[in-house]
């Protein structure tokens, strides 16, 4: 009788919490949902590891691998679990894809900050955007950029994904040394990958197998495709001693299976606010565009994510705005960014991925929280997780960017001169010259002065930061 007595009071608790009955929903399936959820966007643990390593490990600075997902993990379960438990949405939070691609591509190694000050850029933006959503500018920061340069955004950070997925599976290399522009110099004419290296033979491979794993409709084909991709690399690995990663110490062990989770970045973005006077102006213009950039394009891909989510669980109204709570979501969110930077894990945002749970019913928070429990399990697999190599998930990587290709880019009115030219501006300079920054900051200039009249007056204030950013950084 007690044991039912229990189970009534924790199914009561969960009723008035999260309103099932209200929503049309159950604890099992919002269980279900929530499970769903993670095994679609679980791959993230591995590849924000591999990504954020990655950079710094190309330039120069050693990043622990097991702490990266610690941070990594930590970050998506406590966001997770806000945004479920406050919010009340069934959405799951994680270090966004290409904002992490700003920290170690971007940040460590074309302006050449520490992990730590790439670390402090989050922070600040995470400060700025938590702001706007406190004081209501969100409105005013909504109606800045037109919807063409919006799109082109999401775009454009699609493109960079596919070159830093490309690149790691080897199939182009670039030419490392002076920088331009205070970003990495784009691939030069024969930059072509050596296809019949091993890692890069290796890479090809798990592209494949998870264009086929997605092409059959396979759940949570995306980390299947690099578990399974793994799994192959450590036959042939231990059975055959081949090297199938340009990075020592991938597809082996180096500790226990089972460990205790390493939070040695945790705090690193408070410190890394030194970035702030860091080399002079030109450093630091580079670094504040960075920090206004990687804004724009977190707020504007929640927005988007936001309406798609809510019309997908029948949770917005016509005009595509959240019913319930849209505020507390924008404010977790936006949290999301400064808690991924105080981490160590680069900016935290809202995975469009919560689609999966949302298609098996969740409708609730409930949903949200369930997703966040297995991140908090995954910390304690850190070791293992550091065996995944660069080339293993750099297939899953140039799929996520061309889902964000194809999600944004067929709504661009290409035709269109005025928003054309700034749009095609924007898509492209962010895979040639390795820049978010830079690509949002040619498109705001041309649009401007395309369209000298419907630019406002935010729009014209940002335009003529790019352009000091610009002449400061080629002189």
């Amino acid at each position: 009788m007690a044991s039912r007595s229990r189970v009534a009071e924790q199914s009561g608790w969960l009723e008035r919490q999260f309103g099932l009955a209200a929503r049309g929903t159950t604890v099992a399936t919002e269980t279900r949902a929530g499970l769903s959820t993670f095994t679609i966007m679980a791959y993230i643990v591995v590849v924000n590891a591999v990504i954020i390593t990655g950079g710094a490990t190309i330039a120069g600075q050693d990043l622990s691998f097991p702490a990266i997902v610690t941070s990594t993990c930590l970050v998506a379960g406590i966001m997770t679990a806000a945004m479920g438990l406050w919010a009340n949405l069934p959405f799951a939070m994680a270090p966004g894809m290409g904002l992490n691609a700003v920290v170690a591509f971007q940040l460590v190694l074309g302006l050449g900050y520490t992990f730590s000050e790439a670390m402090g850029v989050i922070v600040l933006e995470g400060i700025i955007i938590t702001v706007l959503v406190i004081t209501g500018l969100r409105q005013a920061v909504l109606r800045a950029l037109p919807l063409s340069l919006k799109l082109a955004i999401g775009a454009g950070i699609g493109l960079f994904l596919f070159a830093i997925g490309a690149y790691q599976a080897g199939f182009f290399v670039i030419p490392l040394g002076a920088t331009q522009g205070g970003t990495v110099p784009p691939p030069t004419a024969g930059a072509l990958g050596a296809f019949t290296s091993p890692p890069t033979l290796y890479a090809a491979f798990g592209l494949i197998v998870t264009a086929l794993l997605l092409r059959f409709g396979v759940r949570g084909a995306l980390l299947i495709g690099i578990l399974l991709t793994t799994l192959v690399g450590l036959v042939l690995h231990l059975a055959f001693g081949v090297a199938l990663s340009v990075i020592p110490g991938k597809l082996e062990l180096s500790g226990p299976l089972v460990s205790l989770p390493d939070f040695r970045y945790v705090g690193s973005g408070i410190l890394g606010l030194s970035f702030l006077g860091k080399g002079g102006g030109t450093l630091l213009l580079a670094g504040l565009l960075a920090t206004l950039s990687i804004m724009l394009s977190d707020f504007f891909d929640t927005a988007g994510t936001f309406t798609a989510l809510g019309k997908a669980a029948g949770l917005s109204d016509e005009t595509g705005h959240l019913r319930e709570h849209e505020d507390r979501a924008y404010l977790v969110d936006s949290l999301g960014a400064l808690a991924g930077g105080v981490a160590g894990s680069s900016s935290a945002t809202t995975y469009i991925e919560s689609g999966a749970g949302i298609a098996e019913g969740g409708r609730t928070g409930l949903t949200a929280v369930v997703a966040a429990i297995p991140f908090f399990l995954a910390m304690f697999f850190g070791n293992l997780f550091a065996i995944v190599p660069q080339e293993a998930t750099a297939g899953a990587l140039m799929i996520v960017g061309l889902l964000m290709l194809a999600a944004t880019a067929t709504e661009i009115p290409w035709a269109d001169f005025s928003v054309g030219l700034p749009a095609v501006f924007t898509v492209m300079l962010m895979p040639l010259t390795w820049s978010i920054t830079n690509g949002i900051g040619a498109g705001v200039i041309l649009y401007c002065i395309l369209n000298a009249r419907r630019a406002n007056p935010i729009m014209w204030a940002v335009a003529v930061a790019f352009v000091v950013y610009f002449a400061i950084g080629t002189r």
